[in-house]
């Protein structure tokens, strides 16, 4: 059942992703603007924002199992308008659907945690992440390799046909779940904010994780344009390859969970914001010829996807154990705002990389887990309710 919902969970969210590779082809085929463009990745990414706050929610409050394959089901729809889209403001309210549905992910996440014993539910999420992370870094390099041998058009359409088959599957081998509810939907979304206000720990582990994404999305913003500029001079190919070598990051998702599981969640954190700090102060600091800072560039890109993982995990290993009852609602209101930190990194890489290059690029990302540092360093100065577990 881990693996099942790991490998969906991978599935689901590359959805979201596909397009942030064809965008050149999709808006040339749809008629879009060439300044519209932007607009296929940031309404997906504002679908899925919508989708953790007004959706993943729901999960407190409705049956768990449909509430999954409704969401996956919306999506498969979206995806296949998506394919046959002839203009753009079809295949722009099929990007938004198509971010509204892949929030289905974040339901299973906090179903992994309810399925899971408690001394075990760090490597639970940990396997169930690692997946979803897997997800993220494989969707660019198959949708450009798909794009590449059959149309871009072809991707959305296997993804279409490939998320209805996981509905299908999911609604056989998920068992059945209904939350324990007490408030109606619009009292449910406004205990949101209470939450927040009154959740240190989320807090806390949601801008570790911001700046950890906002790092992240920096950093696989911008390598391609440095990788395929006339430094490193690599092709469409050469940058694939290089994005399935930081796949390899994702091996931190599990032992970062087995250590939270251990009572060693401060010192986890500790070296996942390090391991981000050094994997952009690497390549900052040392030049060492074209085939060696290519071979640092890969280093630096498993060392980041490692501790962008590994904090994701603690973080949501710490939140679950704060209540049943509240888990769909505190991982939408985690993933939200680290998603929200993600997209500042994107949009800030590529405005640093235009103005001032690569170097740039690496002092900016070097401050996103810098800043978490800092605000790790607090935590042994704060109040013991607020500190994560050591």
């Amino acid at each position: 059942m881990v693996w099942l919902l790991a490998i969906a969970n991978g599935l689901i969210v590359a959805n979201l992703y596909y397009a942030q590779t064809l965008v050149g082809p999709i808006s040339h085929d749809t008629g879009m603007a060439p300044g519209a463009a932007g607009l296929i990745v940031t309404l997906t990414q504002i679908g899925y924002c919508l989708g953790l706050l007004f959706i993943v929610p729901l999960g407190d409050l409705l049956e768990n199992r449909r509430l999954i394959v409704t969401a996956l089901l919306t999506s498969a729809a979206a995806l296949l308008a998506a394919s046959v889209a002839g203009s753009a403001p079809v295949f722009l309210a099929a990007a938004l659907c198509i971010g509204l549905g892949s929030v289905a992910a974040q339901v299973l996440v906090p179903f992994a945690a309810h399925l899971s014993l408690p001394e075990t539910r760090g490597q639970t999420v940990g396997k169930v992440m690692s997946g979803l992370l897997l997800g993220i870094m494989l969707a660019r390099p198959v949708a450009s390799l798909v794009a590449g041998a059959l149309g871009w058009h072809a991707i959305f359409i296997i993804s279409a046909v490939g998320t209805a088959a996981l509905a299908l599957l999911l609604h056989r081998r998920l068992p059945w779940r209904q939350p324990v509810a007490t408030l109606r939907y619009p009292a449910l979304l406004g205990s949101m904010w209470q939450l927040l206000k009154t959740t240190p720990i989320l807090r806390r582990r949601a801008a570790y994780q911001a700046c950890m994404f906002g790092a992240f999305s920096l950093f696989w913003t911008t390598v391609p344009l440095a990788l395929m500029g006339p430094y490193f001079r690599q092709d469409q190919t050469g940058v694939a390859l290089f994005a399935l070598a930081g796949v390899a990051g994702a091996i931190a998702s599990p032992i970062a969970g087995r250590l939270a599981d251990r009572g060693h969640s401060r010192p986890t954190t500790a070296l996942a914001l390090s391991l981000g700090a050094l994997a952009f102060a690497a390549p900052l600091l040392l030049q060492l010829g074209r085939v060696a800072d290519l071979a640092l560039l890969v280093a630096a890109s498993i060392v980041l996807d490692m501790g962008v993982s590994a904090s994701l995990v603690v973080g949501q290993r710490a939140i679950f154990a704060l209540g049943a009852e509240i888990r769909s609602r505190l991982n939408g209101l985690y993933m939200a705002l680290f998603f929200m930190g993600g997209a500042a990194g994107s949009s800030l890489g590529g405005w640093m990389y235009a103005h001032h290059g690569w170097h740039g690029v690496l002092l900016t990302g070097l401050a996103f887990p810098g800043l978490a540092l800092c605000v790790f360093v607090t935590e042994y100065l704060a109040p013991s309710a607020q500190r994560q577990p050591a």
